[in-house]
């Protein structure tokens, strides 16, 4: 008996979210479906966490047990490719430890988004962006987006992810770029994320940026004070980049018994 970890690419476009479910095309389900093609005969893969629907990846994790596959790990990677759907593929496999777990032992979690500022309707831009408008401050992106680093009570841009979860979270990256095309993207990285918390810290900045909510405000709001206007940033803007691990691919039991009773990526559910 093997373990293998799969990192995943998706367009979320065509999928109602990653975790499988009983009559919707998901993630989970197509991905366990090319399994099975292949001689697999588990009963589920074990996943980094949830993506909402619309919600893309570049860099998923998965991992699953396969004790029948007697050929090198880059040769399953192939067979797997040849039957997963179009909008779904496996970037690279290698087999890890038995006790590896893609949601517990996961170090970090890097999510981007995509916006861009037009008056006018871009239908191909708008299947991986946000079209903003009126415009945006981007200087105001850029000198705020460091308001989040740290650790902080995100209460009032995320719900827990679990009944008794905490809202508290440690951000160690958050900042704003502008491509030469004239696209903003936000690169955000945790050690966990809050039911849709990227998509509010989006929703929010750009409140920010269009002159709507003061940066006081935002600052209250993450010392537990004031009330920031109710809003979520479209999940199409959104991709899970990276789910960041240890050399070893396992970490301290402490984290895994820290994380256990939470779903650590369900930003986006």
């Amino acid at each position: 008996m093997a373990r293998y970890q799969v990192i995943l690419a998706y367009d979320g476009s065509g999928f109602s979210g990653s975790q499988r479910q009983a009559r919707s095309r998901t993630v989970q389900g197509e991905l366990e479906k090319a399994l099975h093609k292949i001689g697999w005969s588990g009963k589920s893969v074990l996943m980094a966490g949830r993506t909402d629907t619309g919600v893309h990846a570049a860099g998923q994790a998965a991992a699953f047990d396969f004790d029948e596959w007697a050929h090198p790990a880059e040769t399953l990677l192939q067979a797997l490719n040849a039957e997963l759907p179009a909008d779904l593929a496996a970037r690279s496999l290698r087999p890890v430890s038995a006790a590896f777990h893609p949601r517990f032992d996961a170090l970090s979690r890097t999510y981007r988004y995509r916006l861009f500022c037009e008056p006018i309707r871009d239908p191909l831009r708008e299947k991986f962006a946000w079209r903003v408008h009126p415009p945006v401050d981007g200087s105001a992106l850029k000198q705020n987006a460091g308001i989040f680093l740290g650790t902080h009570d995100f209460a009032a841009f995320g719900s827990p992810t679990s009944e008794k979860g905490t809202t508290v979270r440690t951000v160690t990256k958050s900042e704003w770029r502008k491509k030469p095309d004239g696209e903003w993207q936000f690169e955000v990285r945790a050690d966990a994320f809050l039911y849709r918390m990227v998509r509010r810290l989006v929703f929010v900045q750009v409140s920010l940026a269009q002159g709507k909510v003061p940066v006081d405000e935002v600052r209250h709001a993450l010392e537990g004070r004031g009330k920031l206007p109710a809003g979520l940033a479209p999940a199409h803007g959104l991709t899970l980049v990276e789910v960041e691990y240890g050399s070893s691919g396992k970490i301290l039991k402490k984290r895994r018994d820290e994380s256990a009773t939470e779903d650590v990526l369900s930003e986006s559910r």
